[in-house]
């Protein structure tokens, strides 16, 4: 399905050695998922070369940017295809993964892609704002997320996931200086801290960026709100 070679030149490029073994699951998963995609609408990039670069390498970046310890949890929030939870996990399989999302057909497919791939992770069907007024509150050492929607959104969001001490890791386009900006007082509000940005040139002049923010006290128990709320009125 994909060129493995291809792969292993971008992923050392930024200091990522593969392994034939670790080769072998991203040429699976790529396989996977573009037959499922036929069924259930997982993504619109479905050409190998484009899924080595926008899907794998750049979750990977992830890694590089927020350094997450031995044997860390990671909860990726809107998971959707597993971008960029499950890649980290071919890289680093002692993290302990949790895939959240509110389709249930993403659910199953990240479930059967889970057992292909030989990885014990956790696909939890939910919504984010509910999900985090349960037992997942503030239990993880980072929360992640790939998605379009505001900063501002992501924040409310994914910091009640993550405990005092860890980080939200938000994966976002090269220019996301203002939408930075016009986070910081739902940050603050939520108990976390702007760390920095980091950003990234991938290959074929693909930008990325990587927002990482600090949880530094507990969220209030009065976020999230409801999910309307949190998109029509963000912090």
């Amino acid at each position: 399905m994909i060129d493995r070679d291809y792969l292993r030149q971008i992923a050392g490029a930024e200091g990522f050695l593969l392994t034939p073994e670790q080769l072998e699951q991203f040429d699976r998963y790529a396989e996977f998922l573009v037959e499922y995609n036929e069924k259930v609408n997982l993504t619109a990039i479905t050409d190998p070369k484009e899924i080595c670069i926008k899907h794998f390498l750049d979750s990977l970046l992830l890694l590089k940017a927020a350094g997450l310890s031995q044997g860390a949890s990671l909860i990726d929030v809107g998971t959707g295809a597993g971008f960029p939870a499950v890649p980290v996990k071919i890289v680093r399989g002692d993290i302990q993964v949790t895939l959240l999302d509110g389709l249930n057909k993403r659910i199953t497919f990240l479930t059967q892609l889970s057992q292909r791939l030989g990885q014990q992770n956790v696909a939890l069907h939910a919504r984010a704002e509910e999900a985090a007024r349960g037992p997942a509150r503030e239990q993880y050492d980072c929360a992640t997320a790939r998605a379009v929607a505001d900063l501002r959104v992501l924040c409310e969001y994914c910091l009640p996931f993550v405990r005092v001490g860890g980080v939200f890791a938000a994966l976002k386009g090269p220019d996301c200086k203002e939408e930075v900006r016009s986070a910081k007082k739902a940050v603050q509000l939520l108990g976390g801290e702007v760390e920095g940005v980091r950003h990234f040139t991938l290959p074929e002049g693909n930008a990325r960026a990587v927002v990482l923010i600090r949880k530094i006290a507990p969220t209030p128990a009065k976020y999230p709100r409801h999910g309307g709320k949190i998109a029509k009125q963000p912090l």
